[in-house]
C-alpha cells in the first residue's frame, strides 16, 4: 500500500503540470446562419483498491484508467432551434466502450418552455444532473474494484449507485419539457422516456414519466423535489409493471468560490429485488451529502483548492436487516483553470456487515 501511495503522489504531481494549460470552447460559423460550438473533456484516472480478490480471481492493486474522453457538438440555428451530439468513450461496467451520450434536438419557445427530444438526462436527482466536468467528487457512485454490493447492482451502495442502477436517473430516450415558471425563482422539468437507459430500444409498451420542480428562495440556494414512475418487467409474468421513486435535494453555494453543499434523499421501489413470495418488489432508501469549500489561490497554474467530504448511506432492501452501508469520501480538488482540475479522493465503503474496503483515486480532468 505504501508503494501505491507513492505512485499516486507521483501521478498527482505530473497531472498538476499536464493540466495547467487553460483551454476554451471553440465557436465555428456554419452555413445558413448556424453556429457550431465545440468543447470536450478527457479524464485520466489512477486508482488503488484494498481488495485482493473477488470470486476467486485476483484483483490488481493499482491501475491507470482512461475514465472518459468526450466531444460535445452544440449547433444553434436560430433562437428557436438547436441540437447537441456528444460522442463518448467511457468505462461502462468495467469495459471501455464508444457510445453517444447526449444526442438531442431542442426547441426554445421562451424562458418558460423548452422542448427536448432525443437522448438526455432524466430530470431526477441533483448529483446525476451535475456535469462530469463539475462534479465535486471523482466518481459519482464511488465504485471500489472488487466490491459487489446492493444485490443485482454490482457497485458500491451509494445514492448514485442506486438511482443509476435502478434506471431512475441518467440518460434515456424520449421527450422533455422544461422552463422557468418564475424566472430565477421557480423552474420545472417533466419527461416521458422509454425507461430502458442510454442507447437501448424500447422493450415494452410502457413509458417512464419523470418530473422535477425547483424553487430558488435565495441566491445560491436551490430546493428541489422529484418523482418518477418507471416501467419494468414483472419477475413472474414479464408484463410491464410500474415502480415509483421519489426524492428531494438541496444545493447551496456555487462552483466558483466559498462553501458548496449538495444534499439529497431518494426512496422508492427496488424493482430489481422481488419479494420472497414473488408477489411484489422491495423498497429502498438512500441519502447523500457532499460538502466543499473552494479557496482561491493566486498562482500562474493553480486558481483554487477545494477540500471535499462525501457521506452516502443506502439501504437497498428495507425488508432485510444488515444490508445497508456507508460510502465516505474525504478528498480535495486542485483547480487548474477553467474546468481543468485534479481530484484526490479516498472512497471508504463501510457495510453494516462485512469488511471495510477502500479505493484511493486520483483523476486529472482536462476540459476545453
Amino acid at each position: 500500500m505504501i508503494r501505491s501511495i507513492v505512485s499516486l503522489i507521483a501521478v498527482a504531481c505530473a497531472g498538476s503540470l499536464a493540466g495547467a494549460i487553460p483551454a476554451r470552447a471553440q465557436s465555428i460559423p456554419l452555413g445558413g446562419g448556424a453556429t457550431l460550438k465545440l468543447n470536450g473533456r478527457v479524464h485520466m484516472q489512477y486508482n488503488a483498491t484494498s481488495v485482493d480478490s473477488a470470486d476467486g480471481e485476483a484483483i490488481p492493486s493499482t491501475e491507470f484508467l482512461l475514465r472518459r474522453a468526450r466531444l460535445t457538438f452544440d449547433v444553434t440555428f436560430n433562437d428557436l432551434l438547436s441540437a447537441r451530439v456528444e460522442p463518448d468513450y467511457s468505462l461502462i461496467g468495467g469495459v471501455g466502450l464508444f457510445s453517444l451520450r447526449d444526442a438531442y434536438i431542442r426547441l426554445h419557445f421562451g424562458s418558460g418552455l423548452r422542448a427536448t427530444v432525443g437522448q438526455f438526462k432524466r430530470p431526477f436527482d441533483v448529483f446525476e444532473l451535475t456535469s462530469s466536468t463539475q462534479i465535486l467528487v471523482a466518481e459519482r457512485g464511488g465504485p471500489i474494484r472488487g466490491v459487489a454490493a446492493c444485490g443485482d447492482v454490482e457497485k458500491v451502495c451509494s445514492l448514485t449507485h442506486l438511482t443509476e442502477g435502478l434506471r431512475y436517473s441518467d440518460r434515456d430516450l424520449g421527450l422533455m419539457l422544461d422552463g422557468d415558471v418564475l424566472p430565477g425563482r421557480l423552474r420545472y422539468a417533466v419527461a416521458a422516456t422509454n425507461g430502458q437507459g442510454q442507447g437501448t430500444r424500447e422493450q415494452n409498451s410502457g413509458k417512464q414519466l419523470t418530473g422535477r420542480l425547483s424553487v430558488i428562495p435565495l441566491e445560491d440556494l436551490v430546493v428541489s423535489g422529484n418523482v418518477t414512475w418507471k416501467d419494468y418487467p414483472d419477475p413472474v409474468t414479464a408484463e410491464a409493471e410500474r415502480a415509483v421513486a421519489w426524492g428531494a435535494d438541496v444545493e447551496f453555494g456555487n462552483f466558483t468560490r466559498g462553501p458548496h453543499v449538495q444534499a439529497g434523499l431518494v426512496g422508492g421501489d427496488n424493482w430489481r429485488q422481488p419479494t420472497l413470495d414473488s408477489t411484489g418488489i422491495e423498497s429502498f432508501v438512500t441519502g447523500q451529502v457532499i460538502a466543499t469549500y473552494r479557496v482561491p489561490v493566486r498562482h500562474r497554474w493553480i486558481d483554487g483548492i477545494e477540500p471535499v467530504v462525501r457521506a452516502s448511506w443506502a439501504d437497498p432492501n428495507l425488508s432485510i436487516d444488515d444490508d445497508e452501508g456507508w460510502l465516505v469520501t474525504p478528498g480535495a480538488i486542485l483547480h487548474l483553470g477553467s474546468r481543468n482540475r485534479l481530484y484526490v479522493n479516498l472512497d471508504l465503503w463501510v457495510p453494516e456487515v462485512g469488511d471495510t474496503e477502500y479505493a484511493l483515486v486520483s483523476q486529472l480532468n482536462f476540459y476545453f
